[in-house]
């Protein structure tokens, strides 16, 4: 057989086989979490989110939007030497993240099994 034929048969099963792999795929909704601030702060924004009444204080003082948050929640960086601290029966997590104003701030989560409490939003 020579390498043309080769190369054709290969070609088509790679392309058959990229169709089943994306058909497979695409309906779920997959992430890969492989580093632990990547998985943080994918568990925390997947659970119901409150707010803590201090948290809702400082949302009120308008130099900080929920936007802000939930863009802290998506692209900030878990503090793990301050955070995995036991509370009650969660666990305590701190953020550091920017608002949209490039104003640095510093969220300390509460991670409860089956809800997220926005705890303290902190100006740095």
């Amino acid at each position: 057989m020579k390498f043309a034929h080769r190369f054709a048969y290969y070609l088509l099963g790679l392309i058959m086989g990229s169709f089943v792999v994306a058909a497979i795929y695409s309906g779920k909704d997959t992430r890969c979490n492989y580093f632990p601030n990547a998985r943080v702060l994918n568990d925390l924004r997947t659970k119901p989110f409150y707010y803590s009444n201090a948290a809702s204080q400082v949302l009120a003082e308008q130099w900080i939007d929920t936007i802000d948050i939930k863009n802290t929640l998506k692209y900030g960086d878990v503090d793990f030497d301050q955070s995995n601290i036991k509370v009650g029966t969660g666990k305590r997590y701190v953020i550091e993240g920017q608002t949209v104003q490039k104003q640095k701030i510093r969220l300390q989560v509460i991670n409860y099994p089956e809800k997220a409490v926005l705890d303290k939003i902190v100006k740095q």
